[in-house]
Order: structure tokens, then C-alpha cells, then sequence
């Protein structure tokens, strides 16, 4: 593996980096107060399509896609896009002005790898142009869903349609009033082998009897205006056209959307890490206490060294995992997405407290990032599966490897 970054990439990177210092960081203060404002709830900070604009406009648009796709894409490896991800990551709401942000950078990758032409210019193109949005409907309250074979909606073949019942939860996104498409993994072969009971469907977000049940706040947020909600479908009908691959095949859809979803999120983790690192660094050397500065104090040193390292470790891991996923397939790479989905958010969880506590009272505030950056990774250690499902898929791995069996 090579760890110089490429002409391309480096100079993508500048311009990431340029675009973040003059029209990112100096707004992030007014989006927080307007998400966080009861009366702009489930309405877009009104400048965000400017950015958009912007970003298009200087080539910093669905950076994300790992092949060429058209006009689309400028086809970045996962390894190419792994430094502008960090960057992107390093303020929540950024990865969406360069139309990379997820739920929606999943579902694209959906479409463009298993859609058929029609699904393809009816959603991909939308959501590759920025002109729609969309969430994935794959969690559910009544069973554990940490194991997709567990799911229960139903999707019932009914002469040219499908039609579908069941209730999902932590569903993200669909608040948003740009939110259109709705993918959902159910089960439609019920008497299969377990891995061949379920399907992937499109949705129209506006089909009857897709319903929200409520509104649910994570960590006390209601994380507008996408949000989390739990979600009713009561004999949602769609046309048998909305079948994403055909009949049994949303297991294995399901997996080809995680393995880049997960390592995507990693890569935004790190980018929270890095800068709560550096905000710790400038607290710590502007900060005295008991008549010295916090940057002479060992306790502190020795915090900033290990959020160090543990954030090298977690980017090095990283790039292994992207430069695998590249040379040899999602597949073959499982168990480094596997590791790194464990190891990036316990880090960037880790480094953001660390930072919280040099911050002292203000750590806890929304004068800074680091608690958000905290509360981010805390919940995505469950999100994209949980850390032990992921350590007992690894471990399974492992041992089948070393073992021999």
C-alpha cells in the first residue's frame, strides 16, 4: 500500500480544506442554532443549497461514489476518498453540502450497483444531482435487528403490485421535507433459506399508508430536519417494478450497502477526533490552572499523546480497509470493515471525552464540538449494526482462518 496521497488527491484535498475554512467552519454556529431552533424544526437551514451550488460548481460533488457514473462522479477509489471524508467529517452537517452524507450515500450506491435503468433515472439521478433525498427502512421495534434476517415486514405479492406491511424504527431522514424515496428491506419469502427471505423495495415517500407513529430524540435531540422516527407501513401497495434485484435478494443487497456505509462513518469519526484533539491541544496551552498551564500538566500531556496515537492507529486502519475494499471487494475486505467500525467510533468517543474534560464546563456546552462529537460516536457504535455483532462476525472470521476449519 501506498501512503502518498495522489496529485488528484492532494489537490482535492486542498480544495476540501479551502472550501471548509471559508464557507463551512464560519457558519457552523448559525446551522446548529437553526436545527436547534423548535420553529425551523424539519426545515433545512435555508442557505444549504447555496453551498450545494458551490460545491458543485468547483467539482466537490458526489465524492463518495466509488466508480464513475456519468457526470456524476469524478469515480474516486474508496482509498482516494478516505482524506476528503475526514475532512467533510469534522463538522456533522458538512458531508451533505458535497452531497455525501448518509443515509442517502448508501442508497445511491444501491441504485447504481443493483438498479435496473428505470429505478435508475427515476431516483438515482435525483438524488445524484442533489434534487431529492432518501432514507433506508431496515431497523425494527419488535425483533432484534442487529440480525437482518429477523426483520418481519412483509412484502406480499399481490397481482402487479407488492404490497407491504409492517413498523420500522430509527429511521433517518424521512423528516425531512426533501426526503422522496424510501428504500425498505422486508420479508417476502418467508419459508426460504434465512438469508434468501428478504427484499429490498423502493417506496415513494409519498405512497398511502406510510405513516410516522413519532418522532424520537436521540441523546435528547431531535436531530432536525432529518430526524429518527418510528414508521408505520399499512398495506403500502407499490408496483412489482419497485423490486430492487428481484425476489430474496435484499440480504445481500443489504450487505453491499453496509460495507462502504460503515467505513464512511469511520472516516468522518476520525475527522471528529482529529479536530477535538486539536481543540484539546489550544485549550490545554490558553488554559491556567493552579498557576500553570493545563499544557504542563502530566495528566494532560499523557491524554493528548494517547488520543494521538489511538487516532493514527484508527486512520491507518482505515486506509487498509479502504485500500482492500479496493483491490479485492467488500467481501474480501469484511473483516477489515469489521475492525475499523469497532476501533473508529470507541476512539473518537474516547478522544472527544478526553477533550470534554480539558474543556471542563465548557466541554459539555455547545461552545465547542466536542460533546457533539461525543454523542455522534456513541450512537454509531449501534448504528450499522451494534460493536458486538461486529466482533462476533470477526472473531468468527478470525478463527475460521487460523484454525483452518
Amino acid at each position: 500500500m501506498d501512503f502518498a496521497h495522489s496529485d488528484k488527491v492532494r489537490a482535492l484535498i486542498a480544495q476540501v480544506e479551502t472550501f471548509m475554512a471559508e464557507l463551512v467552519y464560519p457558519i457552523e454556529a448559525e446551522v446548529h442554532d437553526w436545527n436547534n431552533d423548535d420553529r425551523n424544526r424539519w426545515q433545512p437551514w435555508p442557505g444549504l443549497a447555496d453551498l450545494q451550488a458551490e460545491a458543485r460548481s468547483r467539482g466537490l460533488w458526489n465524492l463518495f461514489l466509488p466508480r464513475e457514473y456519468g457526470a456524476f462522479s469524478p469515480g474516486l477509489s474508496n482509498l482516494e476518498y478516505a482524506p476528503l471524508a475526514e475532512i467533510m467529517g469534522r463538522v456533522h452537517f458538512a458531508s451533505e453540502i458535497f452531497n455525501c452524507s448518509a443515509p442517502d450515500t448508501g442508497n445511491m450506491e444501491v441504485l447504481a450497483r443493483y438498479g435496473t435503468p428505470e429505478q435508475q433515472a427515476a431516483w438515482l439521478e435525483p438524488l445524484l444531482r442533489g434534487e431529492i433525498r432518501s432514507a433506508y427502512l431496515m431497523t425494527e421495534p419488535a425483533v432484534a435487528s442487529s440480525d437482518a434476517t429477523n426483520i418481519q415486514t412483509s412484502i406480499h405479492r399481490d397481482g402487479d403490485d407488492y404490497v407491504i406491511n409492517g413498523r420500522k424504527w430509527w429511521i433517518s431522514g424521512i423528516m425531512d421535507p426533501r426526503c422522496k424515496l424510501l428504500l425498505l428491506m422486508g420479508k417476502s419469502n418467508p419459508d426460504a433459506d434465512r438469508h434468501l427471505q428478504q427484499s429490498t423495495i423502493i417506496i415513494p415517500r409519498d405512497t398511502p399508508g406510510v405513516s410516522i407513529v413519532r418522532n424520537m430524540r436521540t441523546f435528547n435531540n431531535w436531530h432536525s430536519p432529518g430526524g429518527e422516527s418510528e414508521v408505520l407501513l399499512d398495506n403500502v401497495r407499490v408496483p412489482v417494478a419497485n423490486m430492487i434485484l428481484g425476489e430474496g435478494r435484499g440480504f445481500e443487497i443489504a450487505q453491499g450497502r453496509l460495507g462502504p456505509g460503515r467505513i464512511h462513518h469511520c472516516m468522518r469519526s476520525i475527522g471528529q477526533a482529529q479536530r477535538a484533539l486539536e481543540l484539546m491541544c489550544r485549550r490545554a496551552e490558553a488554559r491556567v490552572a493552579f498557576g500553570k498551564k493545563l499544557s504542563a500538566q502530566g495528566s494532560v500531556r499523557q491524554d493528548v499523546a494517547n488520543s494521538f496515537v489511538e487516532i493514527e492507529q484508527a486512520r491507518l486502519l482505515t486506509l487498509k480497509a479502504a485500500d482492500a475494499m479496493d483491490r479485492y471487494g467488500n467481501k474480501q475486505a469484511a473483516d477489515l470493515i469489521a475492525a475499523i467500525k469497532i476501533v473508529a467510533p470507541r476512539m473518537a468517543q474516547a478522544v472527544a471525552d478526553r477533550a470534554i474534560q480539558i474543556h471542563g464546563g465548557m466541554g459539555v456546552s455547545d461552545d465547542t464540538p466536542v460533546a457533539e462529537a461525543f454523542l455522534l460516536n456513541r450512537f454509531l457504535r449501534l448504528a450499522d449494526g451494534p460493536d458486538e455483532v461486529h466482533m462476533a462476525q470477526l472473531g468468527r472470521l478470525k478463527i475460521r482462518q487460523y484454525a483452518g476449519s
